[in-house]
């Protein structure tokens, strides 16, 4: 899976992710200090699934920037860097259908909105 990572999301989870396969990029690695609209402008570009714990992306979504790709916003209460990579990791293999979603991760659920088709 294709996936861009906000800098919110800690190191050892991008590596975690990578180790499992994905294609993982960093917005801390190429576009540091970004706002969130042009974070989201690059996962809609590069066709990659948005990870984030920020919850402003909700809005942006759903507003003019659809992100067709995908975003997942954590609401964990995991926060020890390798907690939260094994529970990105596990999330993230129990489907494959994260595309086209703004997906809601915590502690016990996942919840899955379609997001607005682009057009």
């Amino acid at each position: 899976m294709r996936i861009l990572t906000n800098e919110n999301i800690p190191t050892a989870a991008v590596e975690a992710l990578r180790s499992a396969g994905h294609d993982v990029v960093a917005v801390g690695a190429v576009a540091r200090g970004s706002s969130d609209k042009m974070v989201l402008q690059l996962a809609v570009q590069e066709n990659r699934l948005l990870l984030t714990f920020d919850k402003d992306f909700g809005e942006l979504a759903f507003g003019d920037l659809h992100a067709t790709a995908g975003v997942i916003l954590l609401r964990i209460s995991a926060r020890s860097p390798s907690a939260v990579a094994d529970m990105v990791v596990r999330a993230i293999a129990r489907r494959d259908d994260w595309g086209g979603h703004f997906s809601v991760i915590d502690d016990t659920q996942t919840r899955m909105t379609a997001l607005p088709k682009r057009g």
